[in-house]
């Protein structure tokens, strides 16, 4: 099963990018775990300075802007 993360604090664009995935998702019609990460200590064990960030398995994807869905769709069927 596929793990996304969506890290940050709760801002107009970390809750834009979570919106976006589940779009992503309804799209490819793939389940994945979906986890929206606010915790600052949790976020600190990436080592990330700059959100929202995106990561797919483990991987970082897109960091410090917004993923639009048609770039997560991409991502999501490598």
């Amino acid at each position: 099963m596929t793990e996304i993360k969506v890290l940050g604090p709760g801002c107009p664009k970390c809750k834009t990018t979570y919106s976006n995935v589940l779009e992503a998702l309804k799209k490819t019609n793939m389940e994945a775990n979906v986890e929206k990460v606010e915790d600052i200590e949790e976020m600190m064990k990436y080592n990330v300075l700059t959100t929202p960030v995106l990561m797919i398995n483990g991987e970082m994807k897109v960091k410090g802007r917004i993923a639009q869905v048609s770039e997560i769709v991409d991502f999501l069927k490598k």
